[in-house]
C-alpha cells in the first residue's frame, strides 16, 4: 500500500495499481462470502433470516442500538400485552395511538425482540437480561435455537407478571408493527371471548378472592390521584385484567394527550371536592321519614279538596331536595331476609301506633327490641298462608306461581299477604298510602316485601294496561262502586284480559245495611263491567267471604249491553299512558289482533320469564336497533354474562346481605331475570323519557313502575339495598338536576347499600367526586374506552348543617 500511495504521488504506474485494488477487493468479498454462507449453515432453519439481518444491523447500526437500549432497559417486551388475553378492541385501540416518530425504531426493536425471546421469560432478571442480550446479540447466535421454548415460557408466564407487578401497567411500551404483528391472534381470541353488548361494557371476571381482598381493593379506589388503577387492585384475576390494561396503556415514554387531559381533569375534579358539593340535612316535620312528593304541606294546604285522597297523591316540590334525610337513632342494619319477614329492629322504624291499632290482627306486635309480625291481616288472622291457599282451592284456574306469577295487591297493610306469596312463587305489588295506617309501607319494605306508597285517588297509577294476572283487595278500604265505578275501572285498565280480581270484605259475608247496599252497587257495576263471577265463598277458618272476578277476553259482552255505561273509551285513550293521567269512567277494550298484546295469556312460570312475549313483532326494531324478538335475546344475554361474570364474583357484594333491589332505568328487565336464582325482588323502573318497555317486563314475570327521575320516588327513606344504574344519570344530565338525583339516591338506599353505575367516563367522574364528598366508599371503579363502571357503598355520615325545607314543615 506505501508503494501504491508513492506511485499516485508520481504519477506513475496508477493503472497497473487499480488492477491490483481490484482483484485484492474481488478476492476479500468472496471470502467473506463463503465465511457468510459457511455461518448461515450452522443457524436452525427456522431463525435463519432473522439471524442473518440481525448480524449485518449489530454491525451496521450500532449506535442505534445504544439509542434503544435505554428503551429496552425499562423492560419493553415484559410490558407488552399477550394478544390471546385482549379482546380485539384493546389491540386495536393500541395500535392506533402508537407514535409515529418511533416507527423506525420499533421495526428494529421487534427483530431484536424476536431474536431473544428468552428476555422476556423472567421478572427477577429482566434489567440484567436486556444488556447481555444487547451485547450477545452480534456473537451469539446459538441463544437462538432457544427461542421457541422461551416464548412458550413466555407465554405461559406473562398473566402473573402482569398481575404481580402493579408498575408494569404504567410503564407499557409497544411498538406499531409488534402490535399489528400479534392482530390476527388478537382477533381469533377475542372472537371466542365474550363481546360488549350495545356498546356497554361487559365484565369478564372469574373472581376467586376472598372478602379481605376486596377490602384492599376499596381502600386503594379511595385515593382520588389512583383513579384509574391498574389491574390487580381493582380485579386481582387474569381474566379480568384485559380490560384494565387498557386504561393504564401508554405509548413508549411519552403519554398521550387524552391521558395528560384525564390527569388533568381528574387534579381539577379533586381540588373541588372539599368546597364543591355542601351537603346539608334536611329540616323537615317528616324527619327520618321524609317522602319529597308525599310530604309537601305547602300544596296539600292548597288543595281544593281532599274527598278523592288528593292529599295523598304525589305534589312534587319546584325543586327537588340536594338535603340528606337522617337516620333513625338507634339504627341498625336490617335482619336478612326471610327472618325479617317475622322481625325487624324496633329502632330502625321506630313506630307503634300499628301496633297498638291492629295488634288484635296479628298484623305486628312490639317484643322488646324487636317489632314482630305474625303474617296475620284483617282479613286473614290466622296466617297468611292459609288465606293464599283457600284462594286456590276455590279458584285452581289462578294456579299460583303458574298461571299467576304478577299480582297487584290493593291497600296491602304490612304486605304479609304479599310477603308470604313468595312461597308459592308469585311477585305482589304491594301499595298503600301514606300514613293511612302509620307507616305501613315502611313496615313492609324493611321486611323485604315489595311495595310503594300509593293511593286509588284521582290519577292512574304508573303501571301499564293489561299487566297484572291478579288484583286483591281485602279490607283495602277503597269505595269501588262509587263516581261510576272509576276506581274499579281503574283496575280493569292493569288487569290483563281473563285475569281475576279477588275481594274480600264484610259487603261479601256480613248483612248489615250499609255492606248490603255496597253489596248491590258493586253486583249491578261488575255485570255492568262485564266482569264474571268465578266463586263466592267464606273462609270458616277466618270467617271472611271472598268474591273472584274474572275480566272478559273479548268484547263480545260490552257489544251486547242494554246500556253503554259505564261507556267504551275512546280510540285515542291508550290504556298504557299512566304517568300524570287523570282517571276516566270508562271501560278500555279488549284485544281484537291474534298479535296484539293481551290477546293471549302468558306462557307458564318459570317459562315467561325467557321466552320471547308473542306480540313482539320481527317487523319491531327493538331498543338497540335490531328487530325486537332479537333485541330482547341479546339483552337478556349481555346482563346473564355481566351478572353471573362480574356482579356475582367481582365487586365484593355480599349477597346474602341483600334483598330489596332497584333497577333504575330498565329496559326489558334482563337485570332483574338474570338475579332470578338469587333471594331478592327487584323493582324495575322504566324512566317516563325512555322506550315503553315496561309491558315486557310484566309479560315475563316481572314487575316494575313508571317515574321520572327528576323527582322524588314514592318510597320511604331506606327501602333499597342495592341501586343499579345503567346510563341513567347521562340520560338525566340535560334535564335534571344530578346532585338532587344523588340525594334521592342517598335518601332510598340503605346505609351499607350499594350503587352501581354504568355510564360515560364523565358522569363516571362526576359521580364519583360527589360521593366521595358525601363520604361513601368506593369500591371499584374504572373505564374501558368511553365507558365507565362505578361500585360504592353509602355510609352512615351525615351532614352537620342542616336545610330548612319550608314547604315540607307542618
Amino acid at each position: 500500500m506505501a508503494l501504491g500511495k508513492y506511485t499516485r504521488v508520481d504519477g506513475r504506474r496508477s493503472s497497473s495499481c487499480c488492477s491490483t485494488v481490484t482483484i485484492v477487493v474481488f478476492v476479500a468479498l468472496c471470502l467473506v462470502g463463503v465465511w457468510m454462507m459457511t455461518s448461515s449453515s450452522v443457524v436452525p432453519v427456522h431463525n435463519g433470516d432473522k439471524a442473518q439481518e440481525n448480524k449485518s444491523e449489530v454491525k451496521e447500526q450500532t449506535e442505534v442500538k445504544e439509542s434503544v437500549s435505554e428503551i429496552s432497559n425499562s423492560n419493553t417486551r415484559q410490558f407488552e400485552d399477550n394478544p390471546g388475553d385482549l379482546p380485539e378492541d384493546a389491540t386495536k385501540g393500541d395500535s392506533s395511538v402508537t407514535s409515529e416518530d418511533n416507527s423506525n425504531l420499533s421495526e428494529k426493536q421487534e427483530e431484536k425482540l424476536e431474536e431473544n425471546p428468552a428476555e422476556k421469560s423472567s421478572e427477577d432478571t429482566k434489567t440484567e437480561d436486556v444488556d447481555k442480550k444487547i451485547e450477545e446479540e452480534g456473537s451469539n447466535t446459538e441463544n437462538e435455537s432457544n427461542s421457541d421454548s422461551a416464548e412458550n415460557n413466555k407465554d405461559s408466564g406473562e398473566t402473573s407478571t402482569k398481575e404481580s407487578d402493579s408498575d408494569e401497567s404504567e410503564k407499557k411500551f409497544e411498538s406499531d408493527d409488534n402490535k399489528k404483528s400479534d392482530s390476527d391472534e388478537s382477533e381469533k381470541q377475542s372472537d371466542n371471548s365474550d363481546e360488549t353488548t350495545d356498546s356497554k361494557i361487559e365484565e369478564k371476571v372469574e373472581q376467586s378472592d376472598n372478602k379481605e381482598s376486596d377490602e384492599n381493593s376499596s381502600e386503594k379506589n379511595t385515593n382520588d390521584d389512583t383513579k384509574q388503577q391498574s389491574s390487580n387492585e381493582v380485579y386481582p384475576s387474569g381474566a379480568q385484567s384485559e380490560l384494565q390494561d387498557e386504561s393504564t396503556t401508554q405509548t413508549g415514554s411519552w403519554s398521550t394527550q387524552a391521558a395528560e387531559s384525564k390527569n388533568e381533569k381528574e387534579s381539577q375534579e379533586s381540588s373541588k371536592q372539599p368546597t364543591g358539593y355542601n351537603w346539608k340535612l334536611c329540616n323537615v316535620t317528616a324527619g327520618p321519614d321524609f317522602i319529597p312528593c308525599l310530604d309537601n304541606w305547602k300544596a296539600i294546604r292548597s288543595l281544593r279538596s281532599t274527598k278523592h285522597y288528593e292529599h295523598r297523591e304525589r305534589h312534587c316540590p319546584e325543586e327537588p331536595p340536594t338535603c340528606f334525610v337522617p337516620l333513625p337513632e338507634g339504627y341498625k342494619r336490617p335482619i336478612k331476609w326471610p327472618e325479617s319477614r317475622e322481625k325487624i329492629w324496633y329502632y330502625n322504624v321506630p313506630h307503634t301506633k300499628l301496633a297498638e291499632v291492629k295488634g288484635h290482627q296479628n298484623w305486628v306486635k312490639v317484643m322488646g327490641e324487636y317489632l314482630t309480625f305474625p303474617g296475620g291481616g284483617t282479613q286473614f288472622k290466622h296466617g297468611a298462608l292459609h288465606y293464599i291457599d283457600f284462594i286456590q282451592e276455590t279458584v285452581p284456574d289462578i294456579a299460583w306461581g303458574k298461571r299467576t306469577r304478577v299480582i297487584l295487591d290493593v291497600g296491602c297493610g304490612v304486605a304479609s299477604f304479599g310477603g308470604f306469596l313468595f312461597e308459592r312463587d308469585v311477585l305482589a305489588m304491594s301499595l298503600a298510602p301514606k300514613d293511612e295506617h302509620e307507616a305501613q309501607v315502611q313496615f313492609a319494605l324493611e321486611r323485604g316485601i315489595p311495595a310503594i306508597s300509593a293511593v286509588m285517588g284521582t290519577k292512574r297509577l304508573p303501571f301499564p294496561g293489561k299487566v297484572f294476572d291478579v288484583v286483591h283487595c281485602a279490607r283495602c278500604r277503597v269505595p269501588w262502586h262509587i263516581e261510576g265505578g272509576k276506581l274499579l275501572l281503574e283496575l280493569n285498565r292493569v288487569l290483563r284480559p281473563g285475569g281475576f280480581f279477588v275481594w274480600s270484605a264484610t259487603p261479601i259475608y256480613q248483612k248489615l245495611p250499609e255492606d248490603v247496599q255496597i253489596w248491590n252497587a258493586m253486583k249491578a257495576l261488575t255485570k255492568a263491567m262485564c266482569w264474571e263471577v268465578v266463586s263466592i265463598s267464606k273462609d270458616q277458618v277466618n270467617g271472611v267471604g271472598v268474591a273472584v272476578y274474572r275480566k272478559p277476553i273479548s268484547n263480545e259482552c260490552y257489544e251486547q249491553r242494554s246500556k253503554n255505561e259505564p261507556p267504551l273509551c275512546p280510540d285515542s285513550d291508550d290504556p298504557n299512558a299512566a304517568w300524570n293521567i287523570q282517571l276516566q269512567a270508562c271501560i278500555h277494550k279488549a284485544p281484537v289482533s291474534s298479535t296484539e298484546r293481551g290477546s293471549q295469556l302468558p306462557e307458564k312460570w318459570p317459562a315467561r320469564l325467557t321466552k320471547v312475549p308473542y306480540w313482539l313483532l320481527s317487523s319491531q326494531v327493538g331498543v338497540y336497533g335490531k328487530p325486537a324478538p332479537e333485541d330482547f335475546t341479546a339483552d337478556y344475554e349481555h346482563w346473564k354474562r355481566v351478572v353471573s361474570k362480574s356482579y356475582l364474583n367481582g365487586m365484593g357484594i355480599q349477597w346474602s346481605n341483600v334483598r330489596n333491589v332497584m333497577d333504575m332505568r330498565s329496559i326489558y328487565g334482563g337485570f332483574a331475570a338474570a338475579l332470578r336464582d338469587l333471594n331478592v325482588w327487584v323493582m324495575n323502573v322504566v324512566t317516563i323519557d325512555s322506550a315503553d318497555t315496561l309491558p315486557i317486563i310484566y309479560e315475563r314475570g316481572l314487575f316494575g313502575i313508571y317515574h321520572d327521575w327528576c323527582e322524588s320516588f314514592s318510597t320511604y327513606p331506606r327501602s333499597y339495598d342495592l341501586l343499579h344504574a345503567d346510563h341513567l344519570f347521562s340520560k338525566l344530565q340535560k334535564r335534571c338536576n344530578l346532585a338532587a338525583v344523588v340525594a334521592e339516591v342517598d335518601r332510598i338506599l340503605r346505609p351499607e347499600g350499594k350503587l352501581i353505575v354504568r355510564d360515560t367516563v364523565e358522569i363516571i367522574e362526576e359521580l364519583e367526586s360527589m360521593v366521595r364528598s358525601m363520604q361513601w366508599k368506593v369500591r371499584m371503579t374504572y373505564s374501558k374506552e368511553k365507558e365507565g363502571l362505578l361500585c360504592v357503598q353509602k355510609s352512615m355520615w351525615r351532614p352537620k348543617e342542616q336545610e330548612k325545607l319550608e314547604y315540607a314543615i307542618i
